[in-house]
């Protein structure tokens, strides 16, 4: 059994058809194509991993509340496609889950930014959270000292996510979106969603082929999807200066 199969390489994938070989209902994988976040998309069918016919979509969500999850959706195309021509359709999806609607600010400028952050996160403290169910994301080490002024002005204690360090305690949470995989948050605090931001712009520029940059944009959604998708009851995404175009999409 296979978790997180959107972002398993072709070596990893190479392997575990060896290991299981060729008999009937040998592999079972389960993923999500809009959590792709580390991988560059390639055929399975051309290492002998053929699922045509056989995948179907899961529409039952567990973790995130329904009117977080139909926000996070505005990110996404209504179906995903994986190279061999396999559809993930997130249409008639739906959550056991019903919360508040998310928050979405837009703010001048970064000071502006911590001081909503820092109030918002105030709220939810007043409301009974303790500070272990926040979680506080950023696209890149670039935007932490921004989430560490919010989380310092709200008077949250928290703890940066290290990769070597994985484990989470009785503090919030503090990350970078690529260390958000798996994790989940009663309260989670998406920051710093400017213009240049996310999509990364350095990642932009660096692009050689014109043609990469469909992947590149693809793949950054991706990643502020998942982020979002860390809350369960509660989600807040700001910028502290002109916004995301991830961000007008959201709002669309």
């Amino acid at each position: 059994m296979v978790d997180e199969c959107q972002d398993i390489t072709a070596a990893q994938l190479r392997l575990l058809a060896a290991i299981a070989g060729t008999g009937p209902d040998a592999l079972f994988f389960a993923g999500d194509l809009g959590q792709r976040i580390f991988q560059q998309p390639f055929s399975w069918n051309q290492y002998g991993i053929d699922i045509r016919g056989r995948s179907r979509t899961l529409r039952i969500n567990y973790r995130t509340s329904q009117q977080i999850r139909q926000q996070a959706d505005q990110l996404l195309d209504p179906e995903s496609r994986d190279v061999d021509g396999n559809v993930q359709d997130r249409r008639g999806a739906v959550s056991v889950i019903s919360g508040p609607d998310p928050v979405i600010r837009e703010c001048d400028d970064h000071e502006c930014e911590i001081e909503a952050v820092a109030g918002w996160i105030k709220d939810r403290l007043t409301e009974g959270l303790t500070a272990r169910e926040f979680g506080v994301f950023v696209r890149s080490p670039q935007e932490l000292a921004r989430a560490k002024a919010a989380l310092e002005l709200a008077e949250l204690p928290y703890e940066q996510l290290q990769p070597t360090a994985m484990r989470l305690g009785s503090k919030a949470t503090l990350s970078t979106m690529h260390l958000a995989k798996g994790l989940e948050f009663r309260a989670v605090v998406v920051m710093a969603c400017d213009e240049d931001v996310i999509p990364n712009a350095e990642r932009i520029k660096a692009l050689t082929d014109d043609s990469d940059l469909e992947e590149v944009v693809a793949t950054e959604r991706h990643l502020l999807y998942v982020a979002c998708t860390r809350a369960r009851d509660y989600l807040l995404i700001t910028s502290g200066d002109t916004c995301s175009e991830f961000v007008e999409d959201l709002l669309g």
